[in-house]
């Protein structure tokens, strides 16, 4: 019911002039250093990943560019402002007022989202933070 919300749904965005059929290919794809990715080779193979899933697996094998700790967030919510500007995904978003929106997962993300622990949610939820804050209004595109 929610799967929209996941930075695995399909939602095209672009990063850095290519096209990303996910915000988890182009977020992957954003931890290159465009300097060490002059031609785009490594951003274009992540983008042609298949999966979303893959795209993931892709970008733990690279080079995080230098920095990298200190843009994701601001990545993350370009990319998302993106993905908000299809109407229909923006009307599911707004639909999900005014429940609190919670990255849960069972693989250990407690920067993005959170995972159970003694029955409460663990974690900073930086993801579904920003889902709210673009909701909101608070964060406008």
């Amino acid at each position: 019911e929610n799967f929209f919300l996941s930075n695995f749904s399909p939602s095209p965005v672009q990063y850095c002039s290519l096209a990303f059929e996910t915000v988890e290919h182009a977020y992957q794809a954003a931890k290159i250093d465009p300097a060490n990715d002059a031609s785009g080779c490594l951003r274009k193979a992540i983008a042609d990943a298949e999966t979303p899933g893959q795209a993931k697996r892709m970008g733990r094998l690279i080079q995080i560019r230098d920095g990298w700790e200190n843009l994701k967030d601001e990545v993350m919510k370009q990319l998302l402002i993106q993905k908000f500007r299809d109407s229909d995904l923006r009307d599911k978003l707004m639909s999900t007022r005014p429940k609190y929106l919670v990255e849960g997962n069972n693989w250990g993300d407690r920067y993005w989202g959170c995972v159970r622990v003694n029955n409460k949610w663990v974690g900073q939820n930086k993801l579904g933070k920003l889902l709210m804050d673009i909701r909101e209004g608070v964060i406008r595109g």
